[in-house]
């Protein structure tokens, strides 16, 4: 049981250090406050809610996950690498087409509400 607690704190701890020290994630949680004072605003429906929920997810975990891959690949190496290279741009890259379908995603729902 010990093993399994300690699983949890150590992903709390690489959550909490993630945000306190990269700044597009800081950026991530900023939209998600704007998106949840604009669900509220415009009172949007359950299924619009769990929609927002499941993008949040999809975009903090995957900016974590981007993290996670450029520190490997700066443990790895510091020699300048296309492989390295090519590893952080496809993570960034990973989080950029998660936030772009999210965006589409909220103008879907606020757009019409708003007009």
């Amino acid at each position: 049981m010990k093993k399994f607690l300690l699983a949890f704190k150590y992903a709390f701890e690489g959550i909490v250090r993630t945000i306190k020290n990269e700044r597009n994630i800081k950026i991530h949680i900023l939209a998600v406050i704007v998106v949840i004072f604009m669900g509220i605003k415009y009172d949007i429906s359950r299924i619009e809610w769990i929609i927002c929920i499941i993008l949040f997810g999809l975009v903090i975990s995957s900016e974590i996950i981007n993290t996670a891959i450029e520190h490997t690949v700066d443990l790895v190496t510091n020699e300048k690498s296309t492989l390295a290279k090519y590893a952080k741009d496809a993570a960034a890259g990973a989080v950029l087409v998660n936030a772009i379908i999210s965006t589409i995603v909220a103008g879907a729902i606020w757009i019409p509400k708003m007009i």
